[in-house]
């Protein structure tokens, strides 16, 4: 029986490969699995080795405090994969972790097969790192067509997969017309997935919702939000003593007012891509302390911080970072997009047509489970 051995450092990640090995389990249901993942592995057989969360650490400060619990799981994890002989170690995001195994695996067994879904973004800083990845990784697997180039130049096996969140979705047949109000009018709210993130976004978003209030009285606000957070949410906002404010976590819930919404204010990083795709027009924020800023300006190499901005080398979707990243500025930014409907309808043009751009030809997850296939046989 073939076997491979998935590795994932956070939940997103989870939940990206257990949509690949899905689809892997269709082609193949001869296959043994064993992973680093969590719920959503989980919820198809996949027993994990520990838990996920004990090696999610995200920030630069974060990894430096974490350093040597993160060195003990990645030999801890090495071993297990040795142990388990796969055929293939398929790594999936989360390159400080998920590599750093693959790079220990390669050097002690180079017949398992390295593969790594969602590249590093060399494109962004440390481009000299795909010479040090084709040592240990075989094949992988691209969300963006413009990141090809980095891995030819090396001579890296890589595919353009697409990106997950462009997969077409399957219509869900739960009615939420009872619990959701057409007659109101909707402003989406993303303040992070994470506390230190919610910390700082969510004061700033109190502030602007009170100057927009103050000069519009028909609008309703929805914090998105994970079940995790949501009662800290709440709690922030039981102080504020809005009436027209409140906190979704439910999935299916927040995607449908998410559809209904006018507009959204959404924290820098995935989930703008999923806004994006829904036709939703928005603007980007992004805050954080002064250290994880200072680092990020000192190694980053890019412009922009939306996906959609970096591919097109401009401004599609406004962007107000750090110090622009204040209520004033985000009231000036959505009450002039409220105002000027023709601007509106320009960007999701612009979305569109760059969206379209970054599509595959079936499905990511499909496309994934293919490579994974062809590499066992």
């Amino acid at each position: 029986m073939k076997k491979i051995f998935i590795i994932t450092g956070e939940p997103s990640g989870d939940k990206l490969a257990s949509s690949v090995i899905s689809k892997l389990k269709l082609l193949n249901s001869d296959i043994k699995y064993l992973s680093v993942g969590g719920k959503h592995l989980n919820s198809l057989g996949i027993k994990s080795i520990y838990e996920l969360k004990e090696i999610t650490y995200i920030a630069f400060t974060d990894v430096l405090l974490n350093i040597f619990k993160i060195k003990k799981r990645i030999n801890q994890t090495v071993e297990k994969i040795l142990e388990f002989q796969p055929d293939i170690l398929f790594s999936v995001d989360s390159p400080d972790f998920t590599l750093r195994v693959a790079k220990k695996v390669k050097k002690i067994n180079p017949n398992i097969k390295t593969i790594h879904f969602i590249a590093p973004k060399v494109w962004a800083w440390r481009e000299g790192r795909v010479k040090k990845m084709k040592k240990y990784l075989d094949h992988i697997l691209l969300l963006f067509k413009f990141e090809k180039k980095y891995f030819d130049k090396e001579n890296l096996l890589n595919t353009f997969v697409g990106h997950p969140l462009l997969d077409e979705e399957i219509k869900d047949n739960v009615k939420l017309d009872n619990l959701i109000d057409d007659k109101k009018i909707y402003i989406s709210l993303f303040a992070g997935s994470r506390v230190s993130e919610i910390k700082i976004h969510a004061p700033i978003l109190f502030e602007f919702i009170n100057k927009l209030n103050s000069k519009e009285s028909n609008f309703n606000f929805v914090f998105h939000s994970i079940d995790k957070h949501k009662g800290y949410l709440n709690k922030l906002l039981e102080k504020q003593k809005f009436n027209n404010v409140e906190v979704i976590s439910d999935d299916k819930i927040k995607n449908e007012i998410l559809k209904k919404s006018k507009f959204a204010i959404v924290k820098s990083g995935t989930v703008a891509l999923e806004v994006s795709k829904l036709n939703i027009p928005s603007i980007i924020i992004y805050k954080m302390n002064f250290i994880n800023y200072f680092l990020a300006k000192l190694f980053l190499k890019i412009k922009f911080a939306n996906m959609l901005n970096i591919i097109n080398d401009r401004e599609i979707i406004p962007e107000l970072i750090q110090n622009d990243c204040n209520s004033n500025e985000i009231f000036k930014s959505v009450y002039y997009f409220l105002k000027k409907p023709e601007l509106i309808e320009k960007q999701i043009l612009e979305v569109k047509t760059a969206i379209n751009d970054l599509k595959s030809t079936s499905s990511s997850s499909e496309e994934a489970s293919k490579i994974l296939l062809n590499n066992l046989t």
